[in-house]
């Protein structure tokens, strides 16, 4: 650069400075930028997700609404398709197996281990896709990507409200009448779906690079729903049976057989406070703490490679 004096004569100034040398990160602070996409630390990504819970709200339900848009019986099929399985699993193993006998109130055992353990199965296998199958979403618009998983199981407990209400139809079509012990539901259904949600993180990330799990995914649930007692009562199957002590303390801790029994427990009167094991309730609020917290950290680090590539 140059400028003329008053006396004609010539001046020249300081060229500006180069950037050469300086690396990516040193060149952006200069200039003030920020990159694109940038993982946030975790309290301002929590700051983030609560802003736009009304986001997360609306889109679960808009979600749940279309889900049967194109079916005529509508919503109808929100209830149906569980009480349909209930059905299958009562003449297999109620009637042809016989898992039945000794178990009192078997129809309501049944359709309540059946409601609870489909709202953990619906979370999972709507988290695997909850990355992989919005993509065009993910790329237009930038938000927290936790919304989606969160999104998803928030429309898997809508769904089970509405499956709940039939359940104490059925309920009170088998004599079970409502007590104080109904209210402990909601307490149970909370730790479940942070639970789920945590769980929900976890196989959204791992399904945002390989598809495939999700082609996978149904087989995995059925073996983890044959493993969870909703057909059968786990208590009379290894009961007189010698069998290794870490299958008893995998099947009797097992997460989705910990949360179905809660419910039931607090439902059907014949599955009375007394019988109900004591480490339930621990185990019931460790499992929510450890994959509610893990999940959501487990999905929060890979945030900014969501949707890419």
């Amino acid at each position: 650069m140059s400028e003329t004096t008053h006396d004609g004569a010539v001046a020249m100034s300081a060229p500006p400075a180069s950037d050469e040398g300086l690396t990516a990160a040193e060149r952006a602070q200069k200039y003030g930028l920020a990159q694109s996409g940038a993982r946030p630390g975790l309290p301002e990504y929590i700051r983030q997700l609560w802003h736009r819970r009304h986001f997360i709200s609306a889109f679960s339900s808009a979600k749940l609404t279309a889900q049967y848009s194109q079916a005529k019986l509508g919503q109808v099929w929100q209830v149906a398709t569980p009480l349909l399985n209930a059905l299958v699993y009562y003449l297999i193993f109620g009637l042809l197996i016989g898992t039945r006998k000794g178990v009192p109130d078997f129809v309501p055992f049944l359709v309540t281990g059946v409601f609870i353990f489909t709202f953990t199965q619906s979370s999972v296998m709507a988290g695997t896709r909850a990355i992989s199958g919005n993509l065009g979403l993910v790329r237009a618009l930038h938000f927290p990507r936790a919304c989606l998983p969160i999104s998803f199981c928030l429309m898997q407990l809508q769904q089970l409200l509405f499956s709940m209400g039939v359940l104490v139809l059925i309920l009170l079509g088998f004599g079970q009448f409502p007590t104080w012990s109904w209210l402990l539901v909601f307490p149970a259904l909370a730790l479940q779906f942070v639970f789920n949600t945590g769980l929900a993180m976890v196989m959204a990330r791992l399904g945002s690079k390989t598809p495939d799990l999700a082609q996978l995914m149904p087989f995995i649930m059925r073996t983890w729903m044959y493993a969870s007692g909703v057909m059968f009562s786990i208590d009379l199957i290894l009961k007189g049976k010698h069998v290794p002590k870490i299958v008893e303390i995998l099947l009797n801790g097992n997460p989705a057989a910990v949360y179905i029994d809660l419910v039931r427990f607090a439902l059907i009167d014949s599955f009375t406070a007394d019988k109900l094991p004591h480490h339930v309730w621990a185990f019931a609020g460790g499992w929510a703490l450890l994959m509610g917290v893990f999940g959501f950290v487990y999905f929060w680090k890979a945030e900014e490679r969501y949707g890419r590539g």
